[in-house]
């Protein structure tokens, strides 16, 4: 058995307490429990096939009828080189 710290917040404590007083059991017996049953709730599932992603390509982004050139020149227009 592997010992471990978790941190959980205080109502959630006092909840789980009081869960474990009810029925007997230790904290330790009451997560054990609650860890199985997410086990059981939420089965492994495959992961999904990743397909490779690649950027847009140029042609794909900016403004329609502007080429990187002139996109470049159109976003300094209101450049402002004053420091602020």
């Amino acid at each position: 058995m592997t010992k471990t710290q978790i941190q959980v917040p205080e109502e959630l404590f006092r909840e789980l307490r009081a869960f474990a007083k009810q029925r007997e059991w230790s904290l330790a017996e009451t997560f054990r429990r609650g860890a199985e049953l997410l086990l059981q709730v939420y089965p492994e599932q495959p992961a999904p096939e990743a397909t490779p992603w690649t950027p847009p390509t140029s042609s794909k982004v900016g403004w329609k009828g502007l080429g990187a050139s002139n996109l470049r020149a159109v976003s300094f227009v209101d450049y402002d080189p004053r420091p602020v």
